[in-house]
């Protein structure tokens, strides 16, 4: 375990799959790892139901479940929850089930079996890709100033151009644009008017 993620909070993993044995053998799995809390289920409903009390970061979907079309619940969890970070897992893989999924925009495939190493990466993997396991104010920091470095970058400005625009340093920009520090009140509202913008518009556009 890495220093980074030792003192990351938990990743909340949820697996739908209608196989208990290979429900205990991944919650068993995670659970030692010491890096997830994770939930399982083998129904969509169970699933649903509790994603409505609380989100998961992660979902690892079985595409065969008797009766339950996978492609249907995968359609149903990216409506319910959009930017969801869901892995399809699958004993029955085919070129055309990875094409169709991954329109669909889910973040990986795995076939069963896959080894215990596989998954560890793909849900590393995971992890990096959607800033998961890290604090609210870090994933505000870096999607905030994500957001800035962009709207800078439309207008072809150089950082002393914004500061210049903003009254604010140019190592004050750098920092928020890096994801180092959170803006303050008058240093959003001094950005938001250099771009002539209402602060409540760029907010809402990180998605956050």
């Amino acid at each position: 375990m890495t220093a980074e993620l030792a003192h990351a909070s938990p990743v909340d993993v949820a697996v739908l799959d209608d196989d208990a044995d290979f429900r205990t053998y991944v919650e068993d799995f995670l659970n030692d790892e010491g890096l997830y809390t994770v939930r399982t289920f083998e129904r969509p409903e169970l699933l649903y139901d509790a994603a409505d009390e609380r989100r998961p970061d992660i979902v690892l979907l079985d595409m065969k479940m008797g009766r339950h079309r996978g492609d249907a619940v995968l359609e149903q969890l990216l409506a319910r929850y959009p930017g969801l970070c869901v892995i399809i897992v699958t004993g029955y893989p085919s070129l055309e089930d990875m094409r169709a999924t991954f329109k669909l925009k889910v973040f990986d495939y795995l076939a069963k079996p896959f080894s215990l190493a596989q998954l560890r990466q793909t849900l590393a993997n995971a992890i990096q890709q959607f800033g998961l396991g890290r604090s609210l104010q870090d994933r505000l920091r870096e999607k905030l100033g994500h957001r800035i470095r962009i709207l800078r970058a439309e207008r072809e400005w150089s950082l002393k151009d914004l500061a210049a625009s903003s009254e604010l340093s140019v190592s004050q920009i750098s920092s928020i644009e890096r994801g180092a520090n959170l803006p303050s009140i008058e240093s959003l509202l001094a950005i938001s008017r250099a771009f002539g913008l209402k602060p409540s518009e760029i907010l809402s556009s990180i998605e956050f």
